[in-house]
């Protein structure tokens, strides 16, 4: 039998089942099944005339599927919101890290939003995301005692299930202990995601996050004794596929520079040309080792076009990765120092930054919250601080997300418990939750 995923309303006119066993040969039979086993899921997911309404989607195996499609019994079937719209496309929700856990906050977009769940209480979840290819979603927690552990859900305000892993093997040279999971990211395979974590090592999932395989690949790259770590140790917080094509990807590791692999992770390069770390004497700079990569994110639709935050400057890359230019010194930024880092989806000459002080008095510059926004490629930066507060915050690397809506939502969060978000790109701004955590991520689920 398949296994057939629902998440919350559908999960709770299936009498609280969030996994089911349903019979079908194709789609269209499931469907037929389960209503007949839950006659209230009847005209929820298709309509009177027995077509899938227009903004639910089906996946199987991570796939869009037709009510046609055939399903064997191994197959995992997602029925889903689309994100696209209906009556909930003003509707929007956050997952929001915290130093006490995570807090799914729900409501409109761009307006004030409630606590919908809130889990691993008194502990840091350091990053969490939903794939938006199988409704999945994933959270990384760090327990004080016990250590970093993986997990995922198909519904985030139900129960969520620990990974296996990721943890080193154990002829792993150095003999080394994963101390904290930064970052998770789909991959462009089915069923593969990837995993960032401390001491600067990438993971892989071909099972969409149950298990993991250290990529052995860059673990063992020559130089890596030579690596230093950051402020917040030596970590692998960054990971760019390249849209359709698995064998490329660039990763970035404060503090030991962009690496790139055009081989699906076996070899791997350093792609550092241009960056200039000003945090080292001016005759130790000429190739440097420790090179603190803070943030980099790739430009979907041009896929050449990478965005980086560094430790001290604001950078851009042409060519993938290989070399850098420096777009923050100019242009109207207020410092160059930051860590949170955004681009459009859907425009490759935007992005967005919020600048800190500087390393050594982390908090928004001249008292004020402002996001900056680029809109040709970093030639020139404007303030968006309409419903901002004054005041001194801290904004950490994974604290700022979009919804990929048109026009862009954008969210953050800060160190001192408030979330932030704009429905119209940062035109305006609105403090949706308040009096939470200390946030460590922010990313939009729905």
């Amino acid at each position: 039998m398949a296994v057939v995923n629902l998440r919350s309303p559908l999960r709770d006119l299936a009498g609280g089942s969030g996994t089911v066993e349903v019979d079908g040969a194709t789609i269209s039979e499931i469907l037929d099944r389960l209503e007949v086993e839950y006659p209230r899921l009847a005209g929820w997911v298709r309509d009177e005339g027995g077509s899938l309404r227009e903004h639910v989607t089906v996946f199987v195996n991570g796939e869009r599927a037709p009510l046609d499609q055939h399903v064997s019994a191994s197959d995992r079937v997602h029925i889903l919101p689309a994100i696209s719209g209906g009556s909930g496309s003003e509707e929007a929700e956050l997952l929001v890290g915290t130093h006490k856990g995570l807090f799914v906050l729900r409501g409109p977009r761009g307006g004030q939003m409630e606590i919908a769940a809130r889990h691993f209480e008194g502990v840091t979840v350091e990053f969490a995301m939903r794939d938006p290819r199988t409704g999945t979603y994933y959270a990384s927690v760090t327990d004080g005692q016990y250590g970093p552990h993986l997990y995922f859900t198909d519904d985030p305000v139900g129960e969520w299930e620990q990974a296996q892993g990721p943890v080193f093997p154990a002829d792993a040279d150095g003999d080394p202990t994963v101390t904290r999971i930064w970052v998770i990211h789909p991959g462009e395979e089915d069923g593969v995601v990837w995993a960032g974590v401390s001491p600067a090592a990438l993971f892989k999932s071909e099972d969409g996050g149950r298990t993991w395989t250290l990529n052995r690949g860059l673990w063992d790259v020559p130089s890596r004794p030579e690596w230093q770590p950051g402020a917040g140790g030596l970590c692998l917080h960054s990971i760019c596929p390249w849209p359709g094509d698995p064998s490329r990807m660039a990763v970035g590791i404060s503090a030991a520079g962009v690496w790139l692999t055009e081989d699906g992770g076996e070899t791997w390069r350093r792609g550092v040309k241009g960056l200039v770390a000003r945090y080292l004497p001016p005759e130790a700079r000429e190739g440097a080792v420790d090179l603190c990569v803070h943030n980099i994110h790739r430009a979907p639709l041009q896929p050449a076009t990478i965005y980086m935050q560094f430790h001290g400057g604001v950078y851009r890359s042409d060519d993938a990765g290989e070399t850098w230019q420096d777009i923050g010194s100019e242009g109207g930024l207020p410092a160059d120092f930051g860590f949170p880092l955004v681009t459009d989806p859907a425009n490759p000459d935007r992005a967005f930054v919020i600048p800190l002080v500087a390393d050594r008095d982390r908090v928004t510059p001249e008292g004020k919250v402002r996001v900056f926004e680029t809109t040709d490629r970093g030639e020139t930066w404007r303030a968006l601080s309409n419903g901002l507060p004054d005041g001194y915050l801290t904004i950490l690397r994974q604290a700022f997300g979009h919804d990929g809506r048109d026009p862009l939502g954008l969210y953050f969060g800060a160190e001192s418990g408030e979330v932030f978000g704009s429905a119209d790109g940062g035109a305006t701004w609105v403090t949706v939750a308040e009096h939470l955590a200390p946030v460590t991520s922010v990313r939009v689920s729905a």
